[in-house]
């Protein structure tokens, strides 16, 4: 059978696998991109990822790298202030509220806010204008063997290719991870996320807030405007069984269910999109590369959803891996190019992890004693200028 070959083959068509094939296309390398799935552009459309995407500050220069940011920025919400509520107290209701603003640091927001259907919708159209690049949606990859000359990699289409860089973003499930032999520590929370969009009559004011009780953090980011009306992402997390109740309840229990669960911030919340229910996991692989392949996003990593870390870090895999392949252009998914990826990325990715474990932790609380030590040590700790500041930096990723 005929071996076609490409510079760079990216296994995985989430919004990490089409802003990679987006970047690496616009720094002139040839690119095929492949997912078994089919992406839902729709929001209405069945199967349609109803989360959203924070980007912080340093992912902008990737997606203007790859041309994607004049496209995504009109349907943008920026997100100037990040809010963290505690209301682990006895009845559900604010008692400290701590606030980082971008303007402490910066004269920028921390980031701009996106549903994840929409940014599929903009960046398959990006990779449809690039002569470059090519994308075949419906087609998966069945299996890799790692050379020292090329990464070979069997689709589910019965072709074959050699690539000189095989980029593994193909989600907590990697078939190239699998087909790798890379393992993956896990940590279960026994938590789910129900995630979903409200409307709210009082304005967000481009304020994402993170509201602690128990179970895990309460979470609303800011939407454009919904017929009208101020709307937010939500992100509620809760144990397992908890959420799965919480996501078959009728609509109007579930409204009152989820203004309660606010401390009606925002006023009565009105369910706007259907519910969908997601594991939380903390995950890391065993490492991130094999000859001729990186692992990157979810396929290296997964944290709970906490912080807008998620995307942001595998974005950050990506800055690194373009930066090293256009330096070593002639060998890109050389050794000594993925040898300084996964030194570059290490580090980081564990203090991230940890950091966001302890987080999620804290905020599953359930002890009104533990509740009520996490209160003081949120007080104390936020209300520190230059605890404060080092804090919003680092959740940046700025030095």
């Amino acid at each position: 059978m005929t071996r076609n070959e490409t510079d760079v083959l990216v296994s995985g068509g989430g919004v990490a696998g089409l802003t990679a094939a987006a970047a690496f296309g616009a720094a002139g390398f040839r690119v095929l991109v492949v997912d078994p799935a089919p992406p839902v552009t729709d929001e209405g459309a069945e199967g349609a990822d109803l989360r959203t995407t924070a980007f912080l500050q340093p992912s902008v220069a990737v997606l203007q790298a790859a041309g994607l940011w004049g496209r995504l920025l009109p349907h943008a919400m920026p997100l100037q202030v990040m809010r963290i509520v505690d209301a682990g107290g006895p009845v559900p209701e604010p008692r400290v509220v701590k606030d980082f603003d971008a303007a402490d640091i910066s004269d920028q927001p921390f980031g701009w806010n996106l549903p994840n259907w929409l940014l599929r919708r903009e960046m398959v159209a990006r990779l449809a204008e690039m002569p470059g690049v090519e994308f075949r949606p419906g087609v998966g990859t069945a299996g890799v063997v790692a050379r020292e000359d090329a990464a070979l990699v069997r689709l589910s289409d019965g072709s074959q290719w050699a690539a000189r860089l095989l980029v593994g973003a193909d989600g907590r499930n990697s078939a190239v991870r699998a087909a790798l032999g890379i393992g993956a520590r896990t940590t279960r929370y026994g938590q789910k996320a129900v995630v979903f969009a409200v409307t709210h009559p009082i304005p967000h004011g481009n304020v994402s807030t993170e509201i602690h009780r128990s179970g895990g953090p309460f979470t609303l980011v800011p939407l454009p405007d919904r017929d009208g009306r101020p709307a937010s992402a939500v992100v509620w997390m809760e144990r397992g069984p908890e959420a799965e109740r919480l996501a078959a309840l009728p609509v109007p229990d579930f409204e009152a269910a989820m203004s309660e669960r606010s401390c009606h911030l925002f006023g009565p919340l009105r369910l706007a999109t259907r519910r969908t229910v997601w594991p939380i996991i903390s995950q890391v692989a065993e490492r991130v590369t094999a000859p001729h392949v990186a692992l990157v996003a979810e396929a290296a990593h997964v944290v709970p959803p906490i912080g807008a870390q998620g995307l942001n870090m595998s974005l950050a895999d990506l800055r690194v891996l373009l930066d090293l392949a256009q330096t070593h252009r002639d060998d890109p998914g050389g050794a000594a190019m993925l040898a300084a990826y996964a030194r570059s990325r290490h580090w980081d990715v564990l203090a991230r992890v940890a950091g966001i474990d302890l987080l999620n932790r804290a905020s599953m609380l359930a002890p009104q004693p533990l509740r009520d030590l996490r209160a003081g040590l949120l007080n104390a700790m936020y209300s520190l200028a230059p605890v404060r500041r080092t804090l919003m930096k680092a959740g940046l990723g700025l030095r």
